[in-house]
């Protein structure tokens, strides 16, 4: 990869290279994380990962998940007898 010079704003922004957005997967409003490295000026730049995936079975479910086919078919039946008016 080649560099790239960037110039930083007086908020302190920068504008992150085509090239590098599409190397990182990067889409409008995306967050990345910025990682001071050891050695002297050198920082990382990489994706931040997402909250949703990060926490994603963090917590084990109190009860096994539900028959979803069998509550669509409960589900179903009920609305045909609320439409024909016919009851249980």
């Amino acid at each position: 990869m080649r560099e790239q010079e960037i110039t930083v704003t007086q908020k302190g922004q920068v504008t992150i290279p085509a090239e590098v957005r599409r190397a990182l997967g990067l889409k409008a409003r995306d967050k990345v994380i910025f990682e001071l490295s050891e050695e002297k000026g050198v920082v990382k730049l990489r994706p931040a990962p997402s909250k949703v995936a990060r926490w994603f079975g963090a917590v084990s479910p109190k009860e096994q998940p539900e028959d979803f086919p069998k509550v669509r078919e409960e589900f179903e039946k009920a609305v045909a007898q609320e439409v024909t008016g016919e009851t249980r």
